[in-house]
């Protein structure tokens, strides 16, 4: 049975698998709160064919932190890293 992690974590499924796999609890309730995170297909456009806005945006939903002063090459750093 998933434990209820309160309403901070969407997806407390998701948020256990990643946690068992070793991830911190910081990243894992990042990735369990991204919209369609447990979605496959890969059909996701390329970083480095989205502008640097949206690069901005999916930077803000993902918590990521000083994404308002990097570059488009540090966004997608900082995305992929995240």
């Amino acid at each position: 049975m998933t434990k209820d992690h309160g309403p901070s974590i969407k997806n407390d499924e998701k948020y256990e698998a990643l946690r068992r796999d070793g991830m911190s609890k910081t990243k894992a309730a990042r990735i369990a709160n991204t919209p369609n995170s447990g979605k496959k297909g890969g059909k996701a456009e390329k970083y480095e064919d989205r502008t640097k806005q949206e690069l901005y945006d999916q930077a803000k939903k993902v918590g990521i932190e000083g994404r308002s002063k990097m570059t488009k090459s540090q966004l997608i750093d900082a995305l992929r890293n995240s």
